[in-house]
């Protein structure tokens, strides 16, 4: 179930605090709603508290639940209900995004702009 009213929601899964708050003013001012999860396990109480968001921002190195584990998850609780796009500093980023079967991915560090693009491609 994809979250009701006019703000496409956004679930970002991120364990550094500086760019959990970055990112939620950039696309809160783009006109997102944004909840974040500091690791996956946070990630899939949120999921079931408030329902699927219109995309997953996923960071693949976490404490507690990793970007991994935590898409492993996702995927066999709720199969492919939300895209999700891995954001990682791991030189091979479009890897990672497969293993996983993520939709795309960007590596950091990333421009606000082009993730903007990307996030656009995805949430309509």
């Amino acid at each position: 179930m994809i979250l009701k009213n006019n703000l496409k929601k956004i679930l970002v899964i991120e364990d550094e605090k500086d760019i959990v708050l970055t990112l939620r003013e950039f696309l809160e001012a783009e006109g997102y709603e944004v909840q974040a999860a500091a690791n996956g396990q946070e990630a899939l109480e949120i999921l079931k508290s408030l329902g699927i968001p219109n995309l997953i921002l996923l960071d693949m190195r976490m404490p507690v639940m990793n970007g991994w584990e935590f898409a492993a998850e996702f995927l066999s609780r709720y199969d492919h209900l939300a895209p999700i796009l891995v954001m990682t500093a791991a030189a091979d980023a479009r890897q990672r995004a497969q293993e996983i079967h993520a939709t795309s991915w960007v590596g950091k560090p990333f421009e606000l702009d082009a993730l903007l693009t990307k996030i656009k491609l995805y949430v309509k």
